[in-house]
């Protein structure tokens, strides 16, 4: 698809952020347009200098012109630095509020979204990409203003002084303009090459990191150089394409600034050595000048440009982020109270992948109060169960019921917020074991905490850490074992004081003793509350008050531990006679 030269509905919705900041945008203008002036006067007042003073030697003109020259300088250095900071504190600002809106989005996306996009990608969105965004303002927008607005006034200062002279720089350029329009489309392609890439790279390095210890086992060191090398190539060869056409570009407008310039020298010259009036030394000396402040911006235009259009394809994939609606429906009106804690699926469907049904029109029901366990094989749907629940996913057809009440209409905050899961795979941010359990709210307290901690056992091993409560437990919790961290996360959901349990495979991987302190955790935990344990172990659920047994998404059968024992080649006695016979 061809890339469009300058996407101006694009550019009025970049805009839109500099509301807040009007005066600051306005200011910014304004400073171009005086730095623009300040900057023609220098060469300007040179003229002056030469034909009214140096020529005439008159040292008391000099003298009040080079002061003048003094002033004027100091304007335009004045000018430039408001210029340059006032740009750029606009841009870091309009970021800021674009990164927060994209965040808050992201937030907002169902599960879905990120079973699909790369975490890579996404982050790249979200700090490169949107960083980029700023450099339409400080490297691009007011730039090319400023540019334009130095060439437009040193046009008119040059007409003024010389219009016949003028023209032989107005005819060249047509031909340096013709040539940046070219180089801008050669680059702004490149440049979308180049974002592409980079995401690539971003994409695959993350996923590689994060799955560090698979590739090691595996012994696919070799093979993931060999493919971070073709990533890596593939990004060369796309920066190299933007370095070729600077290469070329830059030469080129040099050149013909400089046979402008030896024109303008050349012909006046002649001119001048002739006796003719139609030019003076102070023309000459002050067009030496004006020649390389209006070549100069018209050649770094193409570069400011696709500086902006960098920033401008930079907000265009941040923007398909923020227009991507892809989140849960919170259309609910109802704020979940303290559920008493019934549940019921009734003849629930859904798919993950269109037409693949992995729960197939289930129905059950959860008394207020009980413990009910699924079991079943992988795959089965029992993790699925838990995230309809927590409407992670939309269902197909069918209604959930909490308390008598469809859960789509309980705001998705309220009914989350009564909702509390231990996963398997216990996820810990890089922060102090305190801030995990608490995620920051600051209505638990620090002993609440503690208190909470002691209660279901867990206070004296986080006591025998480093700094305690406030040990760093670094990225994803490495400095913990896994039984620890799932302890933790028994904790944290114990101090959220949920109404809904749910643990998800929560003593599938853990040694003896932190089985033992989960155990206890698990019976302080979910005392008074309705609570859902999928569980692989089957002697962890003996004493639930229903068990449901899934296959192939249906639940096949259901009932205590001791009336599924009773059924002979029944699902479940063919699962525990196979786990305890191992076991023996």
């Amino acid at each position: 698809m061809k890339a469009k030269a300058f996407d101006t509905g694009l550019f009025k919705r970049i805009l839109k952020y500099t509301k807040p900041y009007k005066w600051r945008y306005y200011g910014v203008i304004l400073f171009a347009v005086s730095l623009s002036v300040f900057a023609a006067l220098r060469p300007y007042l040179l003229k002056q200098t030469v034909d009214g003073y140096i020529k005439t030697h008159d040292k008391y003109g000099l003298l009040m012109y080079i002061i003048l020259m003094g002033i004027v300088l100091l304007m335009e250095v004045f000018s430039q630095f408001y210029f340059v900071f006032w740009a750029n504190w606009l841009g870091q600002d309009i970021v800021k509020d674009i990164r927060n809106k994209l965040f808050k989005h992201i937030l907002s996306f169902r599960m879905k979204y990120f079973d699909l996009v790369p975490v890579g990608q996404l982050v790249t969105r979200s700090v490169s990409d949107i960083e980029s965004i700023a450099r339409i303002f400080s490297q691009g927008l007011f730039m090319i203003i400023s540019d334009l607005m130095k060439m437009l006034v040193v046009l008119i200062f040059m007409f003024y002084m010389n219009w016949k002279l003028t023209w032989i720089v107005i005819v060249a350029m047509p031909v340096l303009v013709y040539i940046t329009r070219i180089f801008q489309r050669k680059m702004q392609v490149a440049f979308e090459e180049v974002r592409t890439q980079i995401a690539n790279m971003n994409s695959f390095v993350q996923e590689r990191v994060t799955g560090m210890k698979i590739v090691q086992l595996f012994n696919r060191e070799k093979i993931e150089i060999e493919n971070f090398k073709n990533i890596n190539d593939k990004h060369r060869v796309a920066w190299i394409k933007t370095i070729l056409y600077n290469s070329i570009f830059f030469p080129i407008a040099d050149i013909i600034s400089s046979i402008t310039l030896g024109l303008v020298v050349v012909f006046g010259g002649f001119k001048i050595l002739n006796g003719d009036n139609f030019t003076t030394f102070g023309d000459l000396f002050s067009y030496t000048m004006f020649i390389g402040m209006l070549f100069n911006p018209l050649r770094q235009i193409a570069d400011k440009f696709n500086e902006m259009q960098l920033g401008m394809i930079a907000a265009n994939r941040v923007f398909d982020i923020i227009d991507t609606q892809d989140h849960i429906q919170d259309t609910g009106t109802l704020e979940a109270p303290v559920f008493q804690g019934s549940i019921e699926f009734k003849d629930v469907r859904f798919s993950y992948i269109p037409e693949e049904e992995v729960i197939k029109g289930i129905n059950l029901s959860v008394a207020s109060g009980q413990t009910i366990a699924i079991v079943g094989s992988t795959g089965a749907g029992k993790s699925t169960i838990i995230n309809l629940l927590n409407r992670f996913y939309e269902i197909n057809s069918g209604t959930i019921f909490i308390d008598g009440h469809n859960i789509e209409n309980y705001t998705l905050a309220s009914l989350r917020k009564q909702i509390a899961v231990v996963l398997q795979d216990v996820f810990l941010f890089a922060d102090t074991i305190y801030n995990n359990i608490t995620l920051h709210n600051p209505e638990i307290t620090r002993e609440q905490v503690i208190d909470a901690a002691k209660k279901i056992g867990v206070h004296d091993f986080i006591m025998n850490l480093p700094d305690n409560y406030d040990f760093d437990v670094k990225e994803r919790g490495v400095m913990l074992s896994s039984g620890q961290r799932q302890l933790i996360a028994f904790l944290r959901s114990y101090v959220s004081n949920p109404s809904i349990l749910i643990l998800d495979e929560a003593t599938s991987s853990i040694d003896t003793y932190s089985e033992e302190l989960i155990q206890r955790a698990t019976e302080t935990i979910t005392k008074g509350r309705t609570s859902i344990v999928i569980a692989h172990r089957l002697a962890t659920i003996v004493n639930a008050d229903k068990i449901l047994v899934m296959d192939k998404g249906l639940i096949v059968e259901q009932g205590t531990h001791q009336e599924l024992l009773n059924k002979a080649n029944g699902f479940y006695k063919n699962l525990y006679d196979s786990q305890f016979s191992v076991a023996n």
